[in-house]
Parts: C-alpha cells; sequence; structure tokens
C-alpha cells in the first residue's frame, strides 16, 4: 500500500494544479495581445512613414509620374528613423572655422553669374518688404517640401509634401547637408519651401504687380517669366537613375574623352543624344533633323528602359565628344545635360533656350555658345554648322570657352553658390523673433539617415559625393 500510495502520488504530481494552468493561459493570452498591439503599431508607423524616395507620398498633382513607391522597407520606419540615426554625436565637433595655412590666401570675386543672386531675391528687398510666414503658407500650395536649418547651421528639417521623381529629393537634402559639411557653422538658419519638380510656378503675371512680394519658392530652374529662385539641381551630386556620376567625377571623364579627339578629327556635323518622349515640342520637332547631309544633324533617340538593361554600355557621355558641334535642346522644362554638352568641348547649339538655371545666366551668345533658332530648327542647325566649318578656328574658341565655364562651375563653386543664396535669402527672413524652429512634423535629416535609406548604388553615389571642408572663405559675392 505504501509503495501504491508512493506510486499514486508520483502520478499526481504530474498534472500542476488548476490555478497553475489558469495563470499560463492568462500569460500566453497577454503575449498575444502584446504581440499584436506590437505589431498594430509597427504596421501603422509602415503605413504613415514618409521618405525623402516618397513612400507613402502622392504624387506633385501639377507634375504627375508613374507613382509606386508604397510602403518603405521596415529599415526605413525602424534602423532608418531619423529619430536614432540623427542622434547628436557624444563630444561636440572640434572647431568649424576653416583650417589656416601660414599665409591667409587671397579671396576670389565670384563668377559673374553669381550676380543673378541678388536679382533672384530683389522681390523681397526693401523698405516693408521680405519674406513672412504668410508668404512661405502661400508658397507650400506648390512646394514638394520644407527645408529647415537651425542650430546656427548644424541642423536639418525636411517636412515632405509629395513625392519627387526618382530620388531627387534624397540628393537635394543631401546636397544641403554636404554644404553644411563644406562650411560647417557657416550656413545660416533658413525656412524655405522647395518643389522638385521641371516647370516654374510662381508667375510674374499673377504676381507681378509689385503690391506684394510673390510667395517664396526655390526650384532647379526658372524663366523671366517666374519668380522662382534657381537652386543647384540635384544631378551635381549624381544621378543614380541615368547612371550618371557626381559632377566633379563626371566633368573629368568628359573632359578626358574630350581630349581623345583633336577638334580637326571630329566629325564635322551637329549631334544630339536624348530622350525626346518628355512632353517636348522642341525635341519632338528635332527629331525631323536627323539628316547629315541635308541639315548636316546626327538625331539619336535615348531609351532609358534599355539602357538600365544592358548595364549603360551606349550612354556614357565620355564617350559623346566625337562631333565638333552638340545640341543643347530643352525638355519637359530645362535640361541637366547642358553641363555636361559644354563640357566636350565642342560648340554648344543651344536651341532658344526658355529656361535657365543657376550657372546658364554665365552663357553669351557666339561667345561660349551658338544661338539656333526654334523656328527654322533645321535650317538654323545647318547654317551654324555651315559657319562653323567654314570658321573652324573661331568656332573652336567658342567650344573651348563653353567648356572653361564648366571647367570654373566645379564643385566649390556650387558650394559657393549655395552658401551666398542662403545667405541672402536669410537675411530676408522676418517673422522670426522666437528664432527658426522646424514645424512638428518635419523629420531631421543627417547623413546616417539618408545613407541608411538609399538602396547600394544610391548610397555610392552619396558617398562619392561627400564635400571635404573649405580651405578658407567663399568666394566674394558683389553688393547688389
Amino acid at each position: 500500500m505504501a509503495a501504491e500510495g508512493a506510486g499514486g502520488r508520483g502520478r499526481a504530481m504530474r498534472y500542476p494544479p488548476l490555478s497553475a494552468l489558469v495563470v499560463s493561459a492568462i500569460a500566453a493570452f497577454s503575449a498575444v495581445i502584446v504581440l499584436a498591439v506590437v505589431h498594430s503599431a509597427y504596421d501603422d508607423a509602415m503605413s504613415r512613414t514618409r521618405t525623402l524616395l516618397g513612400h507613402n507620398l502622392e504624387p506633385t498633382p501639377w507634375h504627375p509620374f508613374p507613382h509606386d513607391k508604397g510602403r518603405p522597407p521596415a529599415r526605413a520606419a525602424l534602423r532608418c528613423a531619423p529619430s536614432i540615426a540623427c542622434l547628436p554625436p557624444l563630444s561636440p565637433s572640434s572647431s568649424s572655422s576653416p583650417p589656416q595655412g601660414n599665409k591667409k590666401k587671397k579671396q576670389k570675386q565670384c563668377p559673374a553669374y553669381f550676380a543673378a543672386i541678388h536679382r533672384d531675391l530683389a522681390p523681397w528687398r526693401g523698405q516693408g518688404r521680405g519674406v513672412t510666414r504668410a508668404l512661405l503658407d502661400e508658397a507650400r500650395r506648390r512646394a514638394s517640401m520644407r527645408v529647415t536649418i537651425t542650430g546656427g547651421g548644424r541642423r536639418l528639417h525636411v517636412d515632405l509634401y509629395y513625392a519627387c521623381v526618382q530620388s531627387r529629393a534624397l540628393f537635394t537634402v543631401w546636397s544641403l547637408l554636404q554644404l553644411m559639411r563644406r562650411y560647417p557653422g557657416r550656413v545660416p538658419d533658413v525656412d524655405l519651401m522647395f518643389d522638385c519638380m521641371d516647370r516654374p510656378a510662381i508667375n510674374r503675371t499673377e504676381h507681378g504687380d509689385g503690391a506684394l512680394p510673390p510667395p517664396p519658392l526655390f526650384r532647379y530652374c526658372t524663366t523671366r517669366d517666374h519668380f522662382d529662385i534657381p537652386f543647384p539641381d540635384w544631378s551635381f551630386w549624381g544621378w543614380p537613375d541615368t547612371n550618371i556620376e557626381p559632377w566633379n567625377h563626371e566633368f573629368k571623364n568628359i573632359r578626358a574623352g574630350a581630349r581623345a579627339t583633336r577638334w580637326a578629327d571630329r566629325v564635322p556635323t551637329a549631334y544630339w543624344k536624348g530622350n525626346p518622349d518628355v512632353a517636348s515640342p522642341l525635341r519632338e520637332a528635332l527629331l525631323g533633323c536627323n539628316d547629315t547631309a541635308l541639315w548636316r544633324a546626327e538625331i539619336m533617340r535615348q531609351n532609358w528602359d534599355d539602357e538600365a538593361r544592358s548595364g549603360y554600355q551606349h550612354s556614357r557621355l565620355s564617350a559623346q565628344c566625337t562631333h565638333r558641334y552638340k545640341i543643347y535642346a530643352e525638355g519637359f522644362a530645362w535640361s541637366v545635360s547642358l553641363k555636361y554638352i559644354l563640357s566636350c568641348g565642342s560648340m554648344a547649339l543651344l536651341i532658344e533656350p526658355r529656361y535657365q538655371d543657376f550657372f546658364s545666366r554665365g552663357l553669351e551668345p557666339r561667345v561660349n555658345y551658338w544661338p539656333v533658332a526654334a523656328l527654322g530648327m533645321c535650317e538654323s542647325i545647318r547654317d551654324a554648322v555651315d559657319w562653323g566649318n567654314a570658321n573652324p578656328d573661331e568656332a573652336e574658341r567658342v567650344g573651348r570657352r563653353g567648356q572653361r565655364l564648366v571647367q570654373d562651375l566645379r564643385m566649390h563653386a556650387v558650394y559657393d553658390y549655395m552658401l551666398h543664396l542662403l545667405t541672402e535669402y536669410a537675411r530676408l527672413l522676418i517673422d522670426q523673433d522666437h528664432g527658426l524652429s522646424p514645424p512638428p512634423h518635419a523629420q531631421e535629416a543627417c547623413e546616417a539617415s539618408l545613407l541608411c535609406l538609399a538602396d547600394d548604388k544610391q548610397r555610392r553615389f552619396l558617398h562619392a559625393s561627400k564635400a571635404d571642408p573649405a580651405p578658407g572663405d567663399p568666394c566674394v559675392l558683389p553688393p547688389p
């Protein structure tokens, strides 16, 4: 009996008491609830996370484009979150003053086209004028993002409104971070609206009566009929979507390609290669000039989808300096191709450009480019080529002067332009009695958050375009 009793007690001990089962069930149920809540919170964060690559953002309604970005990858909502990636350093950075040599270098004058900064900002300068909060709110209607720089030029926040084409927003914000890296502590605190699409929006017809300043809106180009403020475009830091390297590297490659073929040995016709399918009547008409015998022009269609599939074997810009004359034709608006065309040293034939970027104000007809009429375009191209072939020395000089314009447009000049533009703009900001502060929904942007968000190719371009601290002061901007 004793043995049987002991065996019975052993069997009874195999089963936990009812209270323990209840506790375990409650714990398991609670864990399920917690996991469901965490998953729901995570899913909600993913569904609301807006990124510079366009995740969870609608395209700009004034410039629709195919948009299938959807939700960001998990790292965009978690590991790449600015609140984690942009933690301040544990110790303050070293002195932000530029390194000093034995002798202070004499400051250079800025290139002549820098004077356009004063013209671009003139509508907000003067007694009783300036950039007010109300004007910024009005500019928001045509902006894709709002950018604030605070903390003495050390912190950058972005409030995203719409998605931008490809990686434009990512590289535009990167450009500002590199400006802060180039001139640490010298970039002013600013609050600005930026649109990363092509065509200007603030027209003089609507805002040009002079009674009130127009809404200030930064973008990549402007026209004589608009108040939009030109800012260096994203491609100076690289355009991975078309495999075009950061500007300093790309210019070096193009110049090497240009040196491989002497002017006298270049094909004595005009050349254009680009995408005509961008709602550009000008480029569509240019296709009709593709006749080297009749119009002295070779016009090539560029299909970027095919190029991407073939590894960009036929779109290297350094291999396109084999003709004496290169044609520049605007697309949907201005085109980033202008600086690459000028880099070849061929005589650039510009077909009545309407749009202006920040440096194209340095162009002078028959000095560093040759003007081509839009009406009678083919005949105008033929006449330009015939003149150049009859006057080869002068045609070559026009091409070399165009090349010199962009040779002087190295990244140090781009950063100087950005710094002077933002400095002059900051002086116009009013209604900032308590200092600038980012809007409540803005995300902080830093190098770590952008590099984390970028894919492998974008990350390579971002690393390749990192700025070095300036060895001295920027060029001197003459007063208005």
